[in-house]
C-alpha cells in the first residue's frame, strides 16, 4: 500500500521552521524530522501524521502549509530595536515562539477592545523620559504614576501578594502581563511594545522576586518605545554599545522604582553581616537579595569580590529548587491574569464573542472552557 503525501509548500515549511526559531541541521537529527531537508526542497512531501507533528512543533495551524506561499507578516523581530540579529538568533525555539504568542494576545487585546486601550492612562504613552533626567527622578514619576505608595509595599504579606499587587497596578495603566513556564531559565521575560497594546511576557519558572524584578525591566522597555528581552545572562556576542547602554538603564529604572533611595537610606541598619540585612530588606521591599546587594555594592558597604561571591551562591541555589506541577486550570489562571480572564469572559457573555472565540483567546481547547470558567468563578466567591 502506497504512503500518501500530502501536497505541502516547501516555502512554507521552511517560513515556519525559520519563524520557529530552529535551525535545519540541528531538527533534522530528531527522529521525527529526519527527513525535513526533503520536505523543505520539495524532493518529498510528508505524511499526514508527518505533517501534524511540523504544525504542532511550529505552532502554526495544519492549513498554513498548504497556502500557495509563506504568510506576507512582518518578522517579530523588527520590534526588537535593541537587539541585533546575533542576538535574536540566540534566543531559543520555546521562548521565540512565546514572542508569536505574545504578538496573538497583543491582537486578541485589540479585538477584545475595540482597538482602544481601556486604561484611563497608558503609561508607555503618557509618561515621557527626558534626556539626562536622573534615574531616581524618573523612577519617581513612574510610581507615582502607577499608583503604589510604598506603605502598601510595605504592607504586603509575601513575594506573590506583591507580584499580584503589581500585576494588577500595570494592568491599570495599560500594560498586560502575561506568564508562562520558558523552559529557558535564563530567559525571565520579554516586552512585546505597541503604541495602544504593550505585552509583558515573565518566566513563571523563575523566583517570584526575579518575576518582579522583570516587570519592571520590562516596563522600562515599554517606556523606551521598545521591545525588550531580561536575561540572567549576557549574549554571547556583545549588544553594541548603545544597545548595552538601554539595558543597563532598564535594570537601574527597575532597581531604582522597587528600592527608591530615600526608603532604603530609611530602612538601612548595617547592624548585621551584609548578607543578613540584604535577606532583611529583601523581605521588606519584596524584592530579590541581589536587588538589595547591587544597591550595598554601589554604596561601597561590599566590594565587588563579595557581591560577587553573593549573587553567585544565591544563584546556585535558586538552580536547586525543585520544580512541581500543578492543577491545569489555575495554571491557566496564573499565565492569562484574573483581569485578561474577566475581559474574555464578560465578552462572552455580552454575546460578542462564541465558544470557540472564547477558547482561541484563552488559549484552550473548546472542551475545558467549563471546568477553567468553574475554577475561576469559584475561587472569586
Amino acid at each position: 500500500m502506497a504512503i500518501e503525501r500530502m501536497p505541502i509548500t516547501p516555502e512554507v515549511v521552511t517560513w515556519a521552521r525559520e519563524r520557529a526559531g530552529y535551525k535545519l541541521d540541528e531538527l533534522s537529527k530528531k527522529a521525527d524530522f529526519k527527513k525535513l531537508a526533503a520536505w523543505e526542497s520539495g524532493e518529498l512531501g510528508p505524511t499526514y501524521r508527518q505533517l501534524e507533528k511540523l504544525a504542532d512543533t511550529f505552532k502554526v495551524p495544519l492549513v498554513a502549509f498548504f497556502l500557495p506561499e509563506p504568510p506576507n507578516v512582518e518578522p517579530i523581530e523588527g520590534t526588537f530595536r535593541t537587539l541585533g540579529s546575533e542576538q535574536f538568533d540566540e534566543i531559543p525555539p520555546p521562548v521565540r515562539l512565546l514572542l508569536h504568542k505574545a504578538r496573538g494576545f497583543q491582537i486578541g487585546l485589540a479585538e477584545l477592545n475595540g482597538g482602544r486601550n481601556p486604561a484611563e492612562r497608558l503609561i508607555s504613552r503618557d509618561l515621557q523620559i527626558r534626556d539626562r533626567e536622573p534615574t531616581e527622578t524618573v523612577a519617581d514619576r513612574i510610581r507615582n504614576f502607577i499608583g503604589v505608595p510604598l506603605t502598601d509595599q510595605f504592607g504586603w504579606e509575601n513575594e506573590d501578594s506583591a507580584l499580584k499587587a503589581w500585576r494588577s497596578a500595570f494592568y491599570r495603566v495599560g500594560v498586560t502581563v502575561f506568564k508562562d513556564a520558558f523552559g529557558a531559565d535564563e530567559f525571565c521575560g520579554f516586552s512585546l511594545y505597541e503604541s495602544e497594546f504593550p505585552v509583558i511576557y515573565v518566566n513563571n519558572s523563575n523566583p517570584k522576586t526575579r518575576q518582579i524584578f522583570t516587570l519592571f525591566h520590562e516596563l522600562a522597555h515599554l517606556l523606551y518605545h521598545t521591545s525588550g528581552v531580561d536575561m540572567r545572562r549576557e549574549f554571547s556576542i556583545a549588544l553594541p554599545a548603545e544597545y548595552s547602554h538601554i539595558e543597563r538603564q532598564c535594570n537601574a529604572l527597575a532597581g531604582a522604582v522597587l528600592v527608591p533611595d530615600t526608603a532604603f537610606d530609611n530602612e538601612l541598619h548595617m547592624k548585621s553581616p551584609p548578607r543578613v540585612e540584604a535577606e532583611r530588606l529583601a523581605k521588606r521591599f519584596s524584592v530579590s537579595r541581589e536587588v538589595i546587594y547591587r544597591k550595598f555594592l554601589d554604596r561601597g558597604l561590599v566590594n565587588s569580590a563579595e557581591y560577587k561571591a553573593a549573587t553567585q551562591e544565591w544563584m546556585a541555589q535558586l538552580g536547586s529548587r525543585k520544580k512541581s506541577g500543578g492543577n491545569f486550570y489555575r495554571t491557566r489562571i496564573t499565565y492569562l491574569g484574573e483581569e485578561y480572564i474577566a475581559l474574555v469572559f464578560r465578552r462572552y457573555y455580552q454575546d460578542r464573542i462564541d465558544d470557540d472565540e472564547l477558547a482561541n483567546y484563552l488559549d484552550i481547547k473548546p472542551r475545558q472552557i467549563d471546568l477553567l470558567e468553574e475554577t475561576y468563578f469559584g475561587e472569586r466567591r
